[in-house]
Order: structure tokens, then C-alpha cells, then sequence
């Protein structure tokens, strides 16, 4: 395993209990815990560890940069956790706001180049499907499976992440996405491209996995509010970007140098983001200064958690892979939010084909002015990502009233507001796109439907980290891998449904589904209390009973082991404070 400590370790396995006690220590640690005081974060290593190990080590600071963790099964050997000092330079929480400002704007305009290379090739297709003699449905397949890299990469590099670091995964994988833009560009048959393309969709997920993790590991949880909105913006733009640069290059230069242009673009944020930003991610920070201290003293007693925890990477590879869905499966709130997020995805890579339907072959218009009809999407998003601070402020305002520990469903009254602009704007841009018509209604159709985006995906995002709390990355990753999935497959079916049903009826189609599913957040918001109790990964109820049931399995081997977790609990909560 990769993060495994020195061999010494290895007999030190905690029971589950002892390591339970840890965690209840890290989560419900009372004020004395610590100086920088923060809620559970789901960027922590929640997934490649076990839930009861010992959260407290990368969420508080301490005077000496260690917690205590033993002796550990009744060895003699007592381990200690690495920890941030107190102002620790190296945390990066701690960073300047001015860099922390930088790195926010390098993660965010990465994420914004992968959105934009989903979706700039969409302007020249017809030239695809001429040179290499394929069908325009052939030709949208290299979008398709670009999308389906999507929903597969994260189901690999999130894990990874959390085993390597955020560097190494950003570094490796945007320099294979930029190596395999290459063949795409000069490619000589359809297959070559659409090869190349799926290798680079897979590639390209990485970033887009990540980045919200990122922001999270940079900005304490009052503080991130603008750079969310910052970050949330971008995948969203860069859609819409896409068509108006690509609409302009294809027109001049031929469908090529849609792939150059990614090429440039990708150059670029690889070398800002491999050279200019740090690592970020606590867990890999603290076990490589555990590794150093272990190094420099020749002492075995300095470990992390992730030395401690002796699954191999498979079996946690497994569990990540499977509790996905499960939960997408099992869970009511997690299957309508994913869907109502396919839909909503799916309507974004419609709009690609939808839009040069309506305008190229509607109305006569090139593929550059086509583009010029994606700016009020964009300018949409912009918009609500001006208000997302504002929306910020509302629930930390309301969330006072309860203490601090609002329901979850408070984070649904944004959804419920702007899930109407979604339909609204289908509908405007259904019934007016008569060829007869100006261009100005369908154009301005996108504005609502850009500025709902971004509420209902940060909405429903929220809704599910407060629901599941440790379960939430997996739940996050089922919707984002169902959602990727249908906005591959709707690329394919637009232009035949739009030949069959017409540009008016084709669109309004697409309206009352979102319609539809604006009954969603009003469901959950009277419902999804009672559904939460009743599911055990949204109170934790399944872990609990597996830890406790491996915990009265370690109290046979060792009836003294209770007592001495209680000490082992005692001492941490009390080294905190007095180290």
C-alpha cells in the first residue's frame, strides 16, 4: 500500500472500538478540541479510510503537532498522530488570502477549459462527418463518449486522491489529456478520433473531480461562499463558451483546430496548475511530514491514520466503488436528486445540437453566429453566481436559528425558487423558434436557463453532503456518474427527436420534464426528514453496527481493551488542550 508507514507499525492494528472512541473524540469534540475549530469536512479521507478512524488529526491544530494514539491493542508502543501546529504555514487554511485567491482562479479556470473542451468541438460536427464520410450521429459519438469519461474517471481518481494527493493526480492527468488531444487533431478516420477523445474525457474528469475539493482543503467553511461561487460558475461557462469560440475557429480554420485550440488551452492550465500550485490535501501534507519525522528521529512512533489503517488498497477500491450504488439504489433522495441532475445535465448538451438546428438550419445562420446565441447561457450563470454569496449569507442566517445545525432541508430553498427558470426558458425558446421569427427569442431563452443552473446544482449538492454527511462523497459520485451518463446518451437522440416532434414541440417536450421535476425539492422539503430517518447511510447506522459488531469481536480477544480506550480517549481529549 502506498501510504503504509515503516513495518514497526504493522502489529499496532487498532481494535474497532479503540478506533470508534477516536472518531467520537473527532466528532464530537466539545470547545477545548481546538483552536481552528471546523465542522466534518467530506474532503477528508472518509472514503479510503475506515469511519471510525480518528478525524480530529487533520481538523485540529495543536501547540505540539502531535495527538496521542496508544499504546494500541496493549502493546507498549505508544503512536502519536501527526497533526498541524498551531498557524501551521503548512496548512493550507492557513495560506495568504491573496494566494489562496490564486489557487482558487487556477483550479476554477482548469475547470472551466475541460467544460469548454467538452463542448467546442460541437461547432463544426457536419465538417466531422463530411471528411471522414460518416453520418452526423457518428460524429456526435466523439462528444458522447468524451461526456461518458465523465462519469467514469472520478469513480478512479477521487480515490486515488485521497491515497496520493490532489498534485499528483492533477499533474498526471491533464498531461495525458494534453498528449491525447494530439491524435484527435490530426486524425484520419472517425475511430482514431472518437479512441482519443473517450482516453481524454477520462482524463479530463480528474480536475473536474477534484476542484471542489480543493477550494474546500483552501478555504475555511465561513469563507467559502465567493470562491464556491467562483469555482461553480465554470463548468457551466465553459459549455457555453465553447460553441462561440468554436463557431468563429471552425468557420475560419476548419474543424482541426477546434482540437488545437484545446491543445493550447489545456498547455496552459497544466503548467500553471503542475508548477504553480501546492499540494493541498491535509492527509497527504500530514503523512508526508510523519514520514520525514520518522526519517529525522528513527522513531516509528509518528504515523497518520492512513498508516494505521492496514486495508489494502483494494478492498478500500472496492467499498469505493460499490457504495456509489448503493446508495443510488437504496436511497429515495439520492436517486430523484441524481435524476432531476441528468435531466438538467442532459438539457445543457442538448442545447448543442438543438441551438445549430434552430439557427443554421432554421434560420441560415453560420456556425460563428450560432455561437454568438450561447452568451445569455453564460451571462445567466454569471448571474447567479453573483447571488451566490447572497444565498451563502440567507443560510448561514437561518441555520443561527437552529443552532448552528440546521436540517438539510434548509438547503432546498434555493432549488425552490429556481427551478421554474429552467421550463420557462424551454418554453420561450419552444415557441419562439418559427423560422419566420427574430432570433431574439430563443436567444435570450438561455439567460433563465443558464442563471437556474447554477442554483439548482448547488442546491442539490448541498442537500446531499448535509444528508449523508461521511456518505456524501459517494453519494456525489453516483450522481455524477448517472448524471454524465444521460448527457452522453441525449446528444445522440436530439436531432431525431427534433426532426420527429419539430423544433416547437421538441423543445417544449423538454420543458415540461424540467416542469416535472420541480415537484422534487417541494418533495423532499416535507418529506425528506422522515426519509433520513429511516435510511442508515444518512445517519450512519450501518457503519455503527458493523464497527460495533467487530468491536465485541476484539472484547473477547482482549476484555481489558474497553477500559483502555476509555483512557486512550481521556488522555487525547485532555493532550489537546494541555499538550
Amino acid at each position: 500500500m502506498a501510504n503504509a508507514g515503516p513495518r514497526p507499525i504493522e502489529p499496532a492494528r487498532r481494535s474497532s472500538s479503540a478506533r470508534s472512541s477516536h472518531h467520537a473524540a473527532a466528532v464530537a469534540r466539545t470547545g477545548t478540541a481546538s483552536a481552528a475549530h471546523e465542522p466534518v469536512d467530506v474532503n477528508l479521507p472518509y472514503r479510503t479510510l475506515s469511519a471510525n478512524a480518528n478525524m480530529a488529526e487533520y481538523e485540529i491544530e495543536t501547540k505540539t503537532g502531535v495527538l496521542p494514539a496508544g499504546p494500541l491493542n496493549g502493546t507498549e508502543r505508544n503512536y502519536k498522530l501527526v497533526t498541524f501546529v498551531e498557524g501551521d504555514p503548512e496548512n493550507p487554511k492557513n495560506w495568504s488570502r491573496a494566494y489562496k485567491w490564486y489557487c482558487t482562479m487556477v483550479v476554477a479556470v482548469t475547470c472551466f477549459i475541460v467544460a469548454f473542451c467538452s463542448s467546442v468541438i460541437t461547432a463544426d460536427i457536419p465538417g466531422v462527418a463530411e471528411e471522414f464520410n460518416v453520418s452526423e450521429e457518428v460524429a456526435l459519438v466523439s462528444i458522447t463518449v468524451f461526456v461518458v469519461g465523465f462519469g467514469v474517471g472520478p469513480m478512479i481518481f477521487a480515490p486515488l486522491s485521497e491515497i496520493y494527493g490532489r498534485r499528483v493526480i492533477y499533474g498526471s492527468t491533464l498531461s495525458i489529456a494534453v498528449v491525447f488531444i494530439i491524435p484527435s487533431a490530426v486524425a484520419k478516420n472517425i475511430g482514431t478520433l472518437i479512441a482519443f477523445r473517450t482516453l481524454d474525457g477520462i482524463a479530463f474528469s480528474a480536475p473536474m473531480t477534484l476542484v471542489g475539493g480543493t477550494l474546500a482543503d483552501l478555504w475555511r467553511t465561513e469563507e467559502r461562499g465567493v470562491p464556491m461561487a467562483a469555482f461553480s460558475a465554470a463548468p457551466f461557462i465553459g459549455p457555453a463558451i465553447g460553441p462561440l469560440v468554436g463557431g468563429f475557429l471552425a468557420d475560419a480554420c476548419g474543424w482541426r483546430w477546434l482540437y488545437w485550440i484545446q491543445l493550447i488551452a489545456a498547455f496552459v492550465v497544466w503548467v500553471l496548475i503542475t508548477f504553480t500550485v501546492p499540494e493541498t490535501y491535509a492527509p497527504t501534507i500530514l503523512d508526508r511530514r510523519a514520514k520525514k519525522m520518522r526519517k529525522e528521529t528513527g522513531n516509528a512512533d509518528h504515523v497518520t491514520e492512513q498508516d494505521l489503517d492496514l486495508r489494502p488498497f483494494s478492498e478500500r477500491l472496492g467499498i469505493f466503488l460499490i457504495r456509489p450504488f448503493q446508495l443510488l439504489f437504496r436511497e429515495l433522495i439520492v436517486l430523484l436528486i441524481s435524476l432531476y441532475m441528468s435531466v438538467l445535465y442532459g438539457l445543457l448538451y442538448m442545447f448543442f445540437v438543438a441551438y445549430p438546428i434552430v439557427f443554421q438550419k432554421g434560420k441560415g445562420y453560420s456556425a460563428s453566429i450560432t455561437g454568438l446565441m450561447f452568451i445569455p447561457i453564460a451571462f445567466g450563470v454569471v448571474c447567479a453566481a453573483f447571488c451566490a454569496p447572497w444565498v451563502n449569507k440567507h443560510y448561514l442566517e437561518t441555520a443561527k436559528k437552529y443552532n448552528g445545525k440546521p436540517p438539510a432541508e434548509i438547503r432546498l430553498i434555493p432549488m425552490m425558487l429556481s427551478c421554474w427558470f429552467i421550463p420557462l426558458g424551454l418554453f420561450i425558446f419552444a415557441w419562439t423558434s418559427y423560422e419566420r421569427l427574430t432570433w431574439v427569442g430563443p436567444c435570450l431563452a438561455g439567460l433563465p436557463v443558464g442563471f437556474g443552473f447554477i442554483f439548482l446544482y448547488n442546491s442539490a449538492n448541498n442537500y446531499l453532503v448535509d444528508s449523508y454527511q461521511t456518505q456524501a462523497a459517494s453519494a456525489l459520485a453516483a450522481k455524477t456518474c448517472i448524471r454524465s451518463f444521460w448527457g452522453a446518451a441525449t446528444v445522440l437522440f436530439t436531432e431525431q427527436m427534433y426532426e420527429r416532434l419539430g423544433m416547437e414541440w421538441a423543445s417544449s417536450l423538454l420543458g415540461f420534464l424540467a416542469l416535472g421535476c420541480c415537484l422534487i425539492p417541494f418533495l423532499f422539503w416535507k418529506y425528506g426528514a422522515q426519509i433520513r430517518a429511516k435510511s442508515k447511510y444518512a445517519s450512519g447506522d450501518e457503519d455503527e453496527e458493523n464497527f460495533s459488531s467487530s468491536s465485541e469481536l476484539e472484547h473477547e480477544k482482549h476484555p481489558d481493551q474497553g477500559h483502555q480506550n476509555a483512557d486512550d480517549l481521556r488522555r487525547a481529549q485532555s493532550y489537546v488542550s494541555n499538550p
